[in-house]
């Protein structure tokens, strides 16, 4: 599946959300903050807005329902990320091997920055979907990421609510605004995947702009104690 917001992603999100109603955006949110499979989170919410204006879904229950479901799916991939963490040491060719050193430095980013990573991933498109699995997998505390992911996702499903309520039965309209910005958000997510995985293998040196890490210098060997 592509990055588009159209075709047989889009029909069947709809038909899901027409049909089942608040049960179905609630698993919709689900899978969608799993990440897997990728599913359109502005098709979701969107449309459940437009659902909302018709009298055809409460907004209480659209903002519960939602909220819940973005949730417990990134709790689903946060303790598979945990799970995962054992999974893949010695995993790898070359200087992509994870090791125990990779995972430490994973494990001090998100010591310092944990919170604030997840906080501002659920405002992105795309980024908001995966960043449960590496705070998972660097055992960030459980509590805390479902209260930064709680408050994170908040203004950002009640901002696709409210552009599916406004716009009624040209909801789709919002997709053209964001398929460029998922493209962007792609090719972001795959530079700084890239870039972590250099980052984790010590190929460069935390900073910007991207810096290899100085070649450590040979020890010299010792030679024979004076006199002998």
């Amino acid at each position: 599946m592509t990055l588009s917001l159209v075709g047989t992603v889009v029909d069947w999100t709809i038909n899901v959300l027409a049909i089942v109603g608040l049960p179905g955006l609630f698993a919709l949110m689900t899978i969608e903050s799993f990440g897997l499979p990728p599913l359109p989170s502005e098709v979701i919410l969107s449309f459940a807005g437009f659902l909302v204006a018709e009298g055809k879904m409460p907004l209480d229950g659209a903002i519960a329902a939602a909220l819940a479901g973005g949730v417990v799916g990134s709790y689903l991939a946060y303790y598979v990320g945990r799970w995962g963490r054992t999974q893949v040491l010695g995993r790898g060719i070359g200087f992509l091997r994870l090791e125990e050193r990779h995972l430490a430095r994973m494990d001090a980013f998100f010591a310092r920055r944990g919170e604030l990573t997840v906080l501002v991933a659920r405002l992105l498109p795309i980024v908001r979907s995966y960043v449960s699995y590496p705070a998972g997998a660097s055992r960030m505390n459980p509590v805390k990421f479902g209260l930064y992911t709680l408050v994170g996702a908040t203004p950002f499903t009640l901002a696709l609510l409210y552009v599916g309520f406004v716009l009624r039965s040209h909801w789709e309209v919002v997709t053209s605004y964001f398929r460029d910005l998922d493209l962007i958000a792609g090719a972001a997510l795959a530079a700084a995947a890239v870039y972590g995985i250099l980052l984790v293998a010590g190929v460069l040196v935390p900073g910007w702009p991207p810096r290899r890490r100085p070649r450590t210098p040979p020890t010299p060997a010792a030679g024979p104690p004076p006199g002998s």
